[in-house]
């Protein structure tokens, strides 16, 4: 069974995991904004509710040692069945198609 998430329950695993790992690597809040080049209240804030800049994730990512997991973010999948190629493919040339009647 697939379980969905919300944005903001999302966010705040994302925070939970990161605070973890800062633990880990034995940091305080404010080593790890001296670190990240971020300020002191943006980790504080990320690791109560999530919320972050995408620029100052990247950087905690950075230091923190967790820059992997971005690289996988929106990959495309690939593909489960022959028909899912095929609809891939249906798409591609619809969109060549549409690009030329300009």
């Amino acid at each position: 069974m697939v379980t969905f998430l919300s944005p903001k329950e999302l966010a705040e695993g994302v925070s939970k995991r990161a605070r973890a790992r800062r633990v880990q690597f034995n940091f305080t809040q404010r080593e790890l904004a001296e670190r990240a080049g971020v300020s002191f209240g943006s980790v504080k804030r990320f690791e109560q509710t999530g919320e972050i800049s995408l620029k100052h994730l990247l950087r905690i990512a950075v230091v923190l040692n967790a820059t992997d997991d971005f690289e996988s973010l929106f990959r495309t999948s690939r593909y489960q069945s022959v028909r899912e190629v095929v609809e891939s493919k249906k798409i591609k040339q619809k969109k060549r198609a549409s690009g030329n009647d300009s």
